[in-house]
């Protein structure tokens, strides 16, 4: 999430509200201006495909953030807590513009196929096609076919393999389907990944210490690969310049002539070195950028970081390391290069004054916008000190329920009469609310998030609280709801909703849907 964040608005995940992938911190400020926002401002047709992970409510859908054509899971991934029940990479049930559609076929192959449909129906004139694929992510799920090859190295990493081969293929597709069309002179064409790999850094990490999540550079240095043959770039060159994902909005805008007249972007045009990588401006060598891996509710200084300069990396404002010498960032030269080390201590020092005061601007969900009534809401995006049930086979486990409490910031857009029913399953299963709910088909490779038995919960008692009002009622478990009609007033605050067990223990409602029924 933090790196769509900034790849979407050209500016630092901490200064979009982003810096989270769960806890309601992987929701986009709504008055953030995206990438998507800037090409349909400018007459392009503009389409996603996949994973979003920015928002799955009103007014932070792909859809309110300047996409026409939307088809996308829910949540992180296929099969997290937001997505359609029991999706699973095969034959899933997506969203087409918020309205749940049955696919047939392998996820990756679906995001493809509707992106080429899109380009096809829109290549009279400019479109904006974005591609955001689930895989290749854990739990590890690909066609059969794509993982035999691999089959002697275990199911985990034939299946890890057989995901990334699925997306090679679909890619070399796309490519040659841009050729067919004669679209690809004019074409801009970019192939990247969001974070340093999560499963395949002990197989192959080319000497870079860490993983997703490290501020070591196996965590945030990724591949980007452009093809744009009408604006010389075909291939044969590497930019050896230090450059960040807040760099692409500027530089498309740059080469797709778009004007900013109101974004304050952290990123730079980047055109001069696709066109010169050998540039040797003092910008280029003395540029920083600073990155880190949060994950917190709110961001603490100095945490997970890394502050580079050309090839410096500081660490968490103590550890120094050159990754030219050092590529694996085994060797501290804090202490004999002092110089170096306070500088990029100063620099991160402003940069954290610079961003800091926006921290305390939370996002919120709206209820009672026509845009979506109702409003289906999940413990995805609570806001809680522990880890909520982020993904399906979690709500399923529903482990350690003592702890499993939190709340949501809303803002209510028109203050009417609400029903507001609470769910332990989301609606569209149809389970009752103390079901235990057998496992479902697994899915070619691992473990799914469904191949589980659904634990059955002993609830006696609903509560739900909006701002400062509370309600509370006793609970039949073999409906699928506990549900309050209520009135609330417009404007920003906090709701939470939990149940009570029969032995008392307190447990939020995985799944919230608030619709406004009346004035």
């Amino acid at each position: 999430s933090p790196t769509r964040a900034a790849l979407m608005t050209g500016r630092n995940k901490l200064r979009t509200g982003v810096w989270h992938t769960i806890k309601g911190r992987n929701l986009l400020r709504s008055n953030e201006t995206t990438m998507a926002n800037v090409f349909q401002d400018n007459g392009y047709k503009t389409g996603m495909f996949g994973k979003w992970h920015l928002g799955d409510n009103c007014p932070l859908r792909p859809e309110e953030r300047g996409f026409d054509q939307v088809i996308c899971h829910r949540g992180g991934g296929v099969g997290q807590t937001p997505d359609y029940w029991d999706n699973s990479y095969f034959d899933d049930t997506y969203f087409e513009n918020s309205v749940p559609k049955k696919f047939p076929g392998y996820c990756t192959d679906v995001w493809f196929s509707e992106a080429t449909k899109f380009i096809k129906a829109n290549k009279a004139e400019p479109f904006f096609a974005y591609i955001s694929t689930n895989a290749p992510h854990g739990p590890h799920h690909a066609p059969p076919e794509d993982a035999a090859p691999y089959a002697d190295q275990g199911v985990t990493v034939a299946n890890f393999f057989g995901m990334i081969v699925n997306l090679d293929t679909n890619v070399g597709k796309m490519f040659q389907f841009i050729k067919d069309e004669g679209l690809a002179e004019n074409t801009i064409f970019i192939f990247m990944t969001d974070n340093g790999s999560a499963s395949g850094d002990k197989i192959f990490n080319k000497q870079m210490r860490g993983k997703k999540g490290s501020q070591f550079e196996g965590g945030h240095r990724v591949p980007c690969f452009w093809h744009y043959p009408a604006g010389g770039l075909t291939g044969g060159i590497d930019i050896d310049a230090l450059t960040s994902v807040t760099d692409i909005l500027p530089t498309l805008m740059k080469l797709c002539d778009l004007p900013n007249e109101k974004i304050a972007l952290d990123g730079d045009d980047i055109s001069s070195l696709l066109t010169n990588p050998a540039n040797t401006d003092d910008h280029w060598k003395q540029r920083v950028i600073i990155t880190d891996s949060q994950r917190v509710v709110d961001p603490v200084n100095w945490k997970s970081c890394s502050t580079m300069m050309n090839k410096w990396r500081l660490i968490d404002g103590k550890q120094l390391y050159n990754i030219e010498s050092d590529p694996g960032q085994k060797t501290d030269i804090a202490d004999k290069h002092p110089e170096m080390h306070k500088r990029l201590r100063e620099a991160y020092e402003k940069f954290w004054a610079d961003v800091s005061p926006t921290f305390n601007q939370d996002v919120k969900i709206y209820l009672g916008d026509e845009r979506e009534n109702p409003v289906n809401i999940t413990c995805h995006d609570w806001i809680s000190v522990l880890p909520p049930p982020w993904n399906q086979a979690q709500v399923r486990d529903a482990k350690k329920p003592e702890k499993l409490v939190g709340f949501w910031n809303i803002d209510v857009r028109a203050a009417g009469k609400y029903r507001v029913r609470l769910l332990r399953w989301p609606a569209e299963s149809g389970h009752a609310l103390s079901a235990e709910v057998a496992p479902s088909p697994p899915s070619p490779g691992g473990r799914t998030y469904r191949d589980r038995i659904g634990k059955s919960i002993d609830i006696k008692r609903a509560t739900l609280k909006v701002g400062e009002q509370v309600w509370s009622t006793e609970v039949d478990g073999s409906e699928q709801s506990a549900d309050f009609e209520v009135d609330l007033a417009a404007g920003e605050t906090k709701m939470s909703a939990e149940f009570q067990t029969g032995d008392g223990t307190a447990i939020g409602a995985f799944y919230v849907v608030a619709e406004r029924i009346g004035q």
